[in-house]
This record gives structure tokens, sequence and C-alpha cells, in this order.
């Protein structure tokens, strides 16, 4: 694999069996001329077959695959594998370690800075060569993801409406195959330049997922995100076995109108009305915002524009002007 990139690794995509390493990231800091940024890797191979490629701590403040993809990495036997399987479980390092959403290096956010660069900053580098690098052998693209700090999610494994037909089915099987109570189908409303919009655009069966809230989890939670990787795995044959059943049928829902993601027109402290899973009607009040400065004064009450169920709503109380406080979602189909 020749690729014009600054990052190396010690790893071999091509050999057979285990291996754990990491990718290199050249940097040059205030207290160390030249330094490099390391980010564990793991690939597992055996034969021919697909490539699985998951990421985790695409978000610093997101912990579900940072903690997940080591625990498989350390407990699937290659001789279990048909194919190939590449697990970065923190990709942003810089902010996995330091717990925040964006890069404590360069204030970017990994997860709006693809396709990446060459030569850009730390963010920009390693988004330029998971596109060019590490996009290309891959099959299955998984990008792990929770609420953060930030937002309390329903437990969904989510994509984007692609418009190839058999690319949109495979996606939304391999959301069923997972197991979490909701596939959900979402759009873009906080900018460019995401991770799972470019794999999708390469044409790769792509997943996200929202399985934690509010930068936690529970037991649950990581055995909703360990179970969901196997029965992925399984279910495209990279790894031996069938898919585990899940309890409950996971609805496929969608969020697909802009109205649907509602925003804060004011700041101050959020109120909600509902909780997740709640049923809303367009035009029912959803929450109120308080006036910090006039305490006293009536506060700003916030309308749904659309019909749907409570997919997410904000988990801090303290929110600015145009801040998304909550997200509905209605049954999807194709």
């Amino acid at each position: 694999m020749s690729v014009d990139t600054q990052i190396w690794t010690t790893i071999d995509f091509e050999k057979q069996g285990k291996q754990i390493g990491f990718l290199g990231v050249p940097q040059s800091t205030n207290t160390a001329g030249w330094a490099t940024q390391y980010l564990p890797i793991a690939v597992i191979k055996n034969g021919s077959g697909p490539t699985a490629l998951f990421f985790g701590g695409n978000h610093g403040d997101e912990y579900e695959g940072t903690v997940t993809l080591p625990k498989l990495a350390r407990a699937i036997d290659p001789a279990q594998v048909q194919g190939r399987i590449i697990m970065i479980p923190m990709l942003n390092s810089p902010a996995g370690q330091a717990g925040t959403r964006l890069s404590p290096v360069d204030g970017k956010n990994m997860n709006r800075a693809f396709p990446g660069e060459r030569n850009g900053t730390i963010t920009s580098i390693i988004a330029h060569y998971v596109y060019n690098a590490l996009f290309p052998m891959a099959d299955l693209v998984v990008d792990i993801h929770s609420g953060g700090r930030s937002i309390l999610f329903a437990t969904s494994v989510n994509m984007h409406h692609v418009a190839n037909p058999k690319q949109m089915q495979g996606m939304i099987d391999s959301g069923i195959a997972w197991g979490a109570p909701c596939v959900f189908v979402y759009r873009d409303v906080g900018g460019e330049g995401l991770l799972p919009s470019h794999a999708e655009a390469l044409g790769k069966i792509t997943l996200g997922t929202e399985l934690g809230s509010a930068a936690q989890f529970s037991p649950e939670i990581l055995r909703i995100t360990e179970t969901g990787v196997y029965n992925v795995l399984r279910l495209h044959k990279i790894l031996e076995g069938t898919p585990t059943a899940a309890a409950q049928e996971p609805q496929v829902v969608g969020a697909t109108e802009r109205e649907d993601y509602i925003m804060a027109p004011v700041s101050g402290i959020f109120e909600p009305f509902f909780d997740l899973e709640d049923q809303v009607r367009a035009g029912q009040p959803i929450g109120q915002i308080h006036n910090m400065e006039e305490p006293f004064n009536e506060p700003r009450v916030i309308h749904a524009e659309t019909d749907g169920m409570v997919m997410g709503r904000r988990a801090l109380p303290l929110t600015r002007q145009g801040d998304c406080v909550m997200v509905l979602v209605r049954p999807f189909s194709l």
C-alpha cells in the first residue's frame, strides 16, 4: 500500500494473524520540537474475505468504542476470522486523553475534518490517512459514537439515507443485525466533513452509533456495543457464527426534516418537558429556556414543528442559542 501521508505505522495490513501496533503522527510542540502522537491499532487477518474497519473515540468524550474494541481485539482468535478486521479504539487520541469532544491540540472536530489534508493540523492529518489509506481497504466501516457530554440519546445504530438502494438496504440490514433498540436514519445539521458521510459516498456499508449519553455508559450499553460488533461481523461472514437475535425487533426511524432537529431560540437554562422515547405532536411545547439575567421573567417556550418520538434531548441544562435541544423521529422505510 503506497499512500502519500505523513503517518507511519508498525502494522503490515496484508500479514496473516493478529497484530497490535500503532499509527505514528509526527508532531512539533512547545515542549518537544520532534515528537510523535501514537494511535493504537489492531489488525486481525485470516485468509481472504471482506475487511471491516472499526473506529472508537472519534470524539474524545465518547468512550464506548474505546473500551469495547480492545476487548474484542484481545478475545478474537484469527482462526475465527475470514477476511480482515481493523480496529482503532481512539481515533482522536489527543481528545480522548483530554476527555474532550474536540482535539486540545488544534481545536478541531475529527468528525468534521474529512477528507482531511496531508499537511494540515493533526486532526486533518489523521482524517487524510483514514480517507486515503484505510477507506480503500474497507468493505464495512463502523464509527462508534455516543451522545458525549451534551446529548441524551435513545440507543441506536445510525446512517444517512443514501441514493444507492442496495447500499442503503445493506446498511439497514446491518443496523438491525446489531440489535440496538433503534436504527436511526439522520441528516447532517451540524456541518459537513463527517467520517460516515465520506465512507458512504465511497459506497461502503457504513454504520454510526449513538450508544451512550452524557459522556457515561452502563453495563447494558457496553453489552449492546460488544454484542453489536460481533453481530455485524457475523452478518458479513467475517467472523464465524450467526448474529444473536435481539430481545425485541429494532425499530427503524428517521429524522429526515431539518425541523426535526429543534434548536434553542435563545440562551439560558433548558427545561425539557419530554424524555427519551416520548411521543410529541407538532405544536406542542417541548421545553422552555429560563433567562439567567432576568430569572423572574417568563421563560421562552419552545414548540415542536413536526410529530415524532424523542430520539435525543440536550443533557446539559446550560444552553446557548442555536444548540440542539431535542431530536424527533418517525418510522422510516425505503
